[in-house]
């Protein structure tokens, strides 16, 4: 009650075997998903995942660097 109260939704759907199904919203389920495997593919290149990056300025510019490979492909 807590949550709900605060604005919460549901976005993941529940086990189909759950007798208390609650209505999720598929669409943004589908760009919460594209979201979850972008972060997947940019943990893949190791520079990003170990944050060897001194400054937060450098950091950033790896990552844009790197979306911008994962877009082109």
């Amino acid at each position: 009650d807590t949550i709900r109260a605060q604005g919460a939704r549901v976005v993941i759907p529940q086990r189909r075997n759950r007798l208390d199904r609650r209505p999720f919203d598929g669409a943004l389920f589908k760009a919460r998903h594209l979201i979850e495997n972008f972060f997947c593919k940019l943990k893949e290149f190791k520079r990003i995942a170990m944050r060897s990056d001194k400054t937060d300025r450098s950091f950033a510019a790896i990552i844009y660097l790197t979306a911008a490979i994962i877009n082109s492909r």
